[in-house]
């Protein structure tokens, strides 16, 4: 059976500093119950599910992390939960990954999810992962692109041929992937019709994104080869020594920019978004009349659009608008919704106080 080679890599080492005062470095966004009682990382690996075994899901995160991912997904073997010893971007990462799942199954096909992303209709986005997983089981190197909602800029877009067909399980090739673009070309691409947001999600074999990688990340890639089998005793110690040498360089630059045929599929309306700010997650959680969403207890008058995240005390919001209120034991944020963003640069701000308990 096909399916039994199919694995799925959850990359889950950021930080979310987008989400601080409640993302902290060892309870990062991905691990964070923002909707209903699972987290994250846990509603990715939940749908995977019908396609993916939890006991072909395998997690690459950092220290901080690992101990609370084990804990939070029983289901998928604790060994498979990987900590990277340094970060060093989507493409060593990605093809560390290829390298442990080769070593394990030489026949394997990878998809490659991101952990904190929200997928609100998991059996339309199932119905685009299948045909994926097939093309790369083909030996094609496949991706999945969002049908944009508006002309962002902080996303990369991939180029589909002009006509092509959004929800088509049939594959295209993909003309090119453009980097972030600013407010007037990105207006342009929502306007043209044929260019889809780039979600981070790729499927290949683990021994076809390794031979990619030998080619246009050659350094990077030596380094990979020199690691031991994962069932080693040697892999642990290996991985520790080589993966910090390794180029810090996204696999959309490494690989796929370079690749000369990359097969693409436009999704239909799955749901998604990225979750990358408190606003994502005011627009998502669905407020009640006053445009006010509220988690914990809160007392709101004449105050429109705001979020409030507290527990354990009351909150009072007097004749404000479209404010993010989030209190947790040591922190309190307040910030303009509209400019939930920039929370990241607050983080910089305590890095740089040297208040390290707040990260």
């Amino acid at each position: 059976m096909p399916g039994q080679h199919y694995h799925g890599l959850i990359l889950a080492g950021g930080r979310g500093t987008r989400f601080w005062p409640l993302s902290r470095k060892s309870r990062a966004k991905q691990v964070l119950n923002f909707f209903g009682e699972r987290s994250l990382i846990q509603q990715t690996v939940d749908r995977l599910g019908p396609v993916i075994a939890p006991e072909r899901i395998w997690v690459l995160t950092n220290d901080h992390l690992r101990d609370e991912i084990v804990r939070q997904l029983p289901e998928v073997p604790r060994r498979q939960i990987i900590a990277e010893p340094a970060q060093r971007n989507t493409a060593p990462a990605i093809g560390l990954a290829a390298k442990v799942i080769e070593s394990m199954d030489p026949e394997a096909v990878m998809g490659v999810f991101p952990a904190d992303h929200v997928v609100e209709k998991p059996k339309r986005f199932l119905r685009m992962v299948r045909p994926a997983l097939r093309a790369a089981a083909a030996g094609r190197i496949a991706v999945l692109g969002i049908q944009p909602r508006w002309p962002e800029t902080g996303y990369g877009y991939i180029e589909f041929p002009p006509g092509a067909e959004a929800g088509s399980t049939v594959p295209v090739a993909v003309r090119r992937f453009r980097e972030k673009p600013d407010q007037a070309t990105a207006e342009q691409f929502l306007a043209a019709g044929h260019y889809c947001w780039n979600a981070g999600m790729f499927f290949w074999k683990a021994s076809r994104v390794l031979d990619e990688l030998r080619q246009h990340l050659p350094a990077t890639a030596a380094l990979l080869d020199r690691l031991p089998g994962f069932h080693s005793r040697r892999f642990t110690a290996s991985m520790n020594d080589l993966f910090p040498q390794c180029e810090n360089i996204s696999i959309d630059y490494a690989v796929l920019e370079r690749a000369k045929e990359i097969w693409g599929f436009a999704t239909d309306d799955i749901g998604w978004n990225d979750v990358g700010s408190w606003n994502a997650v005011y627009e998502l959680d669905r407020g009640d009349a006053t445009g006010n969403v509220v988690r914990g207890e809160a007392i709101l008058e004449s105050s429109r659009g705001n979020y409030v995240n507290a527990h354990g005390k009351l909150v009072a919001l007097l004749g404000v608008d479209n404010l993010v209120v989030v209190d947790t034991p040591d922190a309190l944020l307040i910030a303009d919704r509209s400019r939930a963003q920039q929370v990241g640069d607050i983080v910089k701000m305590i890095e740089r106080h040297g208040r390290h308990e707040l990260l």
